[in-house]
């Protein structure tokens, strides 16, 4: 359920002072956002269309339908504008990539209307968080074996650590949407949060 003294009094509140509300706690969550589609864009995607012009659609968006958000606030505000965003880089994604060669995992997730995590942003934001091979030959050698590695992880398991390590979710927000138990999304972020470690090893040794 939506909590906190800023969710109360966007809820509380209409008109211009409810838009203002929307604007400061939009700002506040823009960060989190753009991390969020930046770890969950494809590759190909990211070429053509910028992180910010998907926040920018998220907020028009959001806008459009704070009313309706606050007659039925279901769920906390940063998951309802993360799940608008989800729908607008979904949309980016369908526009700009081709049909026959769209990702597998985009189509099994379509219903749920956010797109994957990128093994590709996940192996890139890996390697940021640690030294970097000395050329980049073997740099790009090394993202190639991650993002293999990656790609033969178990879906939730790598959904369960983009959120938490690369989004910055909390381990309330994981399990509310992956439709876990807050143990349950617990014990599954340990156990991938080991498998990963051992993933970037495998990766850098080649």
């Amino acid at each position: 359920m939506p909590s906190g003294p800023d969710t109360e009094a966007l809820l509380a509140a209409d008109g211009e002072e409810r838009r203002a509300i929307l604007n400061r706690m939009f700002e506040e969550q823009k960060p989190r956002l753009l991390r969020m589609i930046a770890v969950r864009m494809h590759p190909k995607v990211r070429a053509r269309v910028g992180a910010s012009d998907i926040v920018q659609e998220t907020y028009v968006e959001a806008f459009k339908h704070v009313e309706d958000y606050a007659r039925d606030p279901r769920m906390p505000f940063f998951l309802w504008v993360r799940r608008i965003a989800g729908q607008r880089l979904m949309k980016a994604h369908r526009f700009h990539l081709d049909a026959q060669r769209r990702d597998a995992r985009q189509e099994q997730r379509a219903e749920r209307c956010i797109p994957n995590a990128s093994t590709v942003a996940m192996a890139e934001f890996l390697q940021d968080e640690r030294p970097s091979p000395p050329s980049m030959a073997e740099r790009d050698e090394a993202r190639s074996r991650l993002v293999r590695l990656l790609d033969e992880m178990n879906e939730t398991d790598r959904e369960v650590i983009a959120m938490r390590h690369f989004e910055g979710l909390s381990n309330e927000e994981v399990a509310a949407e992956l439709d876990l138990s807050k143990h349950a999304a617990s014990k599954r972020y340990i156990r991938a949060l080991k498998k990963l470690k051992s993933l970037v090893v495998e990766a850098e040794a080649g």
